[in-house]
């Protein structure tokens, strides 16, 4: 509750919003600005003015710096103008595989041709045929419209954030390492079960966020819960690849931390080889641990 005193105090109100009580202040000027006017700044926030001001005066080598990631730059932020476009092709692909399993007669044999069984790596051993493509067509395909729409609109929200961070090469190395990490998981945890669906990918995503907001210096406490809560969930709901889901977010992480540590122009040769030997080192373990359990 606000006291009589607080309320008859002016300066207990929002300046662009004289009807809106904060107890929040611009970090430039001091005056006291309602949720609406606040903008994150690397301490406290800042009004829309101060923010205007902020960039007008910005110095070149600050210009420079903002662009940091699509430039090679020593640091990281996001940058302008930058349409998610593999986001966008990446939903529109999904979404229509996805409507197409809706179509009677035509769900099951998509599942069949598409999705995760990773015997299927293994010819040697079992009476199939080799299609490791698997591994990652696994992220086109989804067992109901409700999976579909759930990981269409995580990728949506975090593709509005990483894509225009990473870059579009970058971005989309991280989906599908991630989503490789998925696979092979589910390969090593539960190599008898058929999984379906992006989640693979979408938890690395998550993940991957977390790495770079921290990184950043961002306050990533909430990116932690809502990972965390989402991970808890497939250990306790059936029908849930939590394999694939552990997966994605561990490779997910290791990838992100590989990107904020080789974001320099001249480390771009080594992050190409860390990338590569992280996906080396996911067909090697792939390769030969699943056949040891199967075999055990």
């Amino acid at each position: 509750m606000t006291t009589p005193e607080f309320t008859s105090n002016r300066d207990n109100f929002c300046y662009r919003h004289p009807d809106r009580q904060s107890f929040a202040l611009c970090q430039r000027c001091m005056r006291t600005i309602c949720p609406e006017c606040q903008t994150q700044a690397p301490v406290g926030v800042i009004c829309p003015e101060c923010m205007n001001a902020d960039r007008k005066n910005r110095t070149p080598a600050q210009k420079k710096a903002a662009r940091r990631w699509r430039g090679g730059g020593a640091t990281m932020a996001m940058t302008r103008g930058g349409k998610p476009v593999v986001t966008y092709a990446l939903l529109a692909v999904t979404s229509f595989i996805g409507l197409v399993q809706l179509i009677p007669g035509f769900k099951e044999p998509i599942i069949q041709a598409l999705g995760f069984f990773a015997l299927f790596l293994y010819p040697n051993l079992f009476a199939v045929p080799f299609e490791p493509w698997r591994l990652l067509t696994v992220l086109l395909v989804h067992g109901s419209f409700i999976h579909l729409a759930l990981n269409m609109l995580a990728l949506w929200m975090l593709g509005q954030s990483l894509e225009p961070m990473l870059g579009r090469t970058r971005y989309l190395a991280l989906y599908l390492i991630s989503g490789l990490g998925g696979s092979v998981m589910v390969a090593i945890l539960a190599p008898d079960s058929w999984t379906v669906g992006a989640s693979g990918a979408i938890f690395g995503l998550l993940a991957s966020l977390l790495i770079i907001g921290r990184h950043i210096g961002a306050n990533v406490t909430g990116i932690l819960v809502i990972l965390g809560i989402n991970l808890a969930f497939g250990f306790f709901v059936g029908g849930i690849s939590w394999q694939a889901h552990l997966g994605g977010a561990l490779v997910g992480a290791l990838v992100a931390l590989i990107l904020v540590k080789t974001k320099r122009r001249e480390q771009r040769t080594l992050q190409i080889v860390l990338l590569s030997a992280v996906v080396v080192l996911l067909i090697v373990v792939v390769a030969f641990v699943p056949p040891l359990i199967l075999l055990s």
